[in-house]
């Protein structure tokens, strides 16, 4: 099920590209969402500049064991955000 909330959670872990897609079916079911429009537009903008890093970080963040990883994948995710 494609809900804003699981779009939410996907963009905070860095998978800005799978949060785009469900943005956009979100959109799709309901075209007067503004949450929707609004991440569409905030995340299209970013698209270029994490066009590669997004799919070597999921990969990361599907692989981390150690508590190491986590802080690094957690300082990677804030410096994304800045």
């Amino acid at each position: 099920m494609q809900t804003l909330t699981l779009a939410n959670i996907y963009e905070l872990q860095g998978l800005k590209e799978e949060a785009l897609e469900i943005y956009k079916e979100v959109l799709k079911k309901d075209p007067s969402n503004s949450d929707a429009k609004i991440a569409i537009r905030r995340l299209s903008g970013m698209r270029k500049k994490f066009l590669n890093v997004n799919t070597q970080m999921k990969d990361f963040f599907l692989k981390m064991e150690a508590d190491v990883e986590f802080n690094e994948f957690e300082r990677w995710l804030l410096k994304s955000w800045n």
